[in-house]
């Protein structure tokens, strides 16, 4: 096949007076003439302009949205508003025709539940263009910022037979025929027959594995797909999502809340750097959206201009205990304004509780360290009080925690007795109890939900909007 231009490359660069080949997607045909044409490589359309009157009627009927075709022309100067160039085209190519009549995707609005219906087209819409580019360049924006930092990628597996939450919402993976299991003499499920010869998950967190890694690579992460089994159909919730965790050795919490801050920040501003048109796109449609809402529904802030807050602010450091502090004093808590009210030291914060530290009392995004042992997991290191662990949250604006970390407790004793308070089962974890007995030393690191930095990258509401093909209970379409 010749070789073809992006429409990105001739919007931006220097070949007017050539001529180009170009492919794409029909996005709309007007007066049997203008055709804007779409090849995912920007969210800009290029105008192709046929000569109708030597053109073919049977090929103009073909010119239809959603069709794919190739164009050969020169490429000219746009006399139109809204574009800088133009191709005045001399063939025209129909590679796949499109039925006007039977393709769902006409030029109009389509609502975001329409479109997780046919999830298998709606890449093709500008919305969904946008976002999948910007999770394309977030994606590249970590790893570049690891490799560059001198990490080493890691891939933890898949298939475990350990939840390193203690949630125990995971999904079970067997090769044996559920419907006629193995048992043993009590009659009970006898894994060891099965394929692993254990019982074994998907994993929720690569984050122990990152644990063992980094204990001899000193600075690992990982980014994979992780699953939870939990029967939530929310906009906050999916089955299956990617998390980023890195793990550092010889690091303290505030070397890990350093991370996580500069890490967050190169991130939002390679995103900014690298996809400016997707980013207008998408504010625009933000505020379209909620023209219709009332005031106090909307968003706080413009998508740029939230951005760009949390680049221009340094990160408010605060405990856990002066957070609540500050919750049980605030008007909304004190009127009964929130839906968990604040009573008590050792509550769980809601996102409601989050989102009010960042946007209101603060104006800038918020990590919280040392939270209650009770309300954090096992491998989290227990400070000096007894009551607290050195856990943090990074809380930003509209999307509440977005990046939740530790030091983890690298003193065996205290692990173990932890272990035993919330019932993790030691003799499953000796190969991890193993890094605390030979050659432990203070280390840290934390997990970032993908798909919720998408959320915030994109303005977006619903987490199903910004995976690919989002898996949630009594969903696993495609």
């Amino acid at each position: 096949m010749e070789k073809r231009s992006k429409i990105k490359a001739l919007l931006g660069g220097d070949k007017v007076g050539t001529e180009v080949t170009v492919m794409g997607w029909v996005r709309t045909f007007r007066n049997n003439q203008f055709i804007a044409l779409n090849d995912g490589s920007t969210i800009k359309t290029l105008q192709v302009v046929v000569d109708f009157e030597n053109t073919d009627d049977d090929l103009l009927k073909r010119i239809t949205t959603g069709s794919a075709i190739k164009a050969i022309g020169k490429l000219v100067e746009s006399q139109g508003r809204g574009q800088t160039v133009e191709l005045q085209a001399s063939t025209v190519e129909i590679f796949g025709d499109s039925d006007p009549e039977k393709y769902p995707l006409q030029p109009k609005k389509h609502s975001l539940e329409f479109l997780r219906e046919i999830a298998h087209l709606r890449f093709r819409t500008n919305t969904f263009g946008a976002i999948f580019r910007i999770r394309h360049s977030a994606a590249y924006a970590i790893h570049k910022f690891y490799n560059d930092k001198g990490f080493y990628y890691m891939h933890s597996p898949i298939i475990t037979g350990s939840d390193a939450e203690g949630a125990g919402e995971m999904f079970q993976v067997t090769a044996m025929d559920m419907a006629n299991p193995h048992k043993d003499e009590d009659g009970n499920i006898n894994y060891k027959e099965d394929f692993f010869g254990k019982h074994t998950n998907l994993t929720v967190s690569g984050q122990l594995e990152a644990e063992l890694a980094a204990l001899a690579l000193s600075e690992v992460y990982t980014f994979g797909p992780t699953f939870r089994a939990e029967n939530s159909n929310t906009s906050r919730h999916l089955a299956e999502f990617w998390m980023i965790e890195p793990e550092v050795a010889f690091a303290d919490i505030h070397d890990n809340m350093d991370l996580a801050e500069e890490m967050l920040k190169y991130v939002v501003a390679y995103v900014m750097d690298h996809n400016p048109d997707d980013i207008e796109f998408l504010e625009q449609r933000l505020i379209n959206e909620e023209k219709s809402k009332p005031q106090n529904e909307r968003s706080p802030m413009a998508l740029i201009e939230k951005l760009q807050f949390c680049l221009d602010n340094d990160f408010e450091r605060l405990t856990y205990t002066r957070a609540i502090d500050i919750l049980k004093n605030s008007k909304p808590n004190k009127k009964g304004k929130f839906q968990f009210p604040i009573e008590d030291w050792g509550a769980d914060l809601q996102s409601e509780h989050e989102r009010y530290l960042v946007e209101k009392h603060f104006k800038k995004p918020v990590i919280l360290i040392d939270y209650p042992k009770e309300i954090k997991s096992f491998y989290m290191r227990l400070n000096d009080d007894q009551k607290t662990v050195a856990a943090m949250d990074v809380l930003f604006p509209g999307i509440g925690e977005i990046i939740g970390g530790s030091q983890r407790e690298e003193r065996l004793d205290v692990l173990e007795n932890r272990m035993e308070e919330m019932n993790i089962p030691a003799e499953e974890m000796q190969w991890f109890l193993d890094t605390r007995r030979f050659g432990s030393c203070p280390h840290a690191g934390f997990g970032l939900g993908f798909e919720r930095l998408i959320l915030f990258l994109t303005g977006m509401s619903n987490i199903r909007d910004v995976i690919p093909f989002p898996r949630y209970p009594g969903s696993a379409e495609f």
